[in-house]
């Protein structure tokens, strides 16, 4: 019958010996920190966030130190102050907020 004929095939399987690399072993970055002690490296797999904020947000404490960051941070997060977008503007809308950005 039909049925019989298109019956699934099960496929292989790999051998139990072969073992996958951690996913941090698979991630290279463009370049290396001059100073190790006093720079960081992240990485986020499947978050729940649009790249485009995270872009724009990584790009505007880009260069603060961790205090002033934190600090500004938390200030966008209680609307005291707003994270510039100046790549992805598109559909963007305008705070008097960003003048301190000028």
């Amino acid at each position: 019958s039909f049925a019989q004929a298109w019956a699934p095939v099960p496929l292989p399987r790999a051998p139990s010996s072969v073992t996958l690399a951690p996913l941090a072993a698979m991630v290279k970055y463009s370049r290396e920190a001059k100073n190790g002690s006093k720079s960081c490296k992240a990485m986020g797999v499947d978050l729940r966030v649009h790249y485009k904020n995270t872009y724009e947000t990584a790009r505007a404490i880009k260069g603060m130190s961790l205090r002033v960051a934190q600090q500004y941070l938390e200030d966008v997060c209680e609307k005291k102050r707003c994270v510039p977008f100046r790549k992805y503007t598109g559909c963007i809308g305008r705070t008097p907020q960003a003048k301190e950005f000028k």
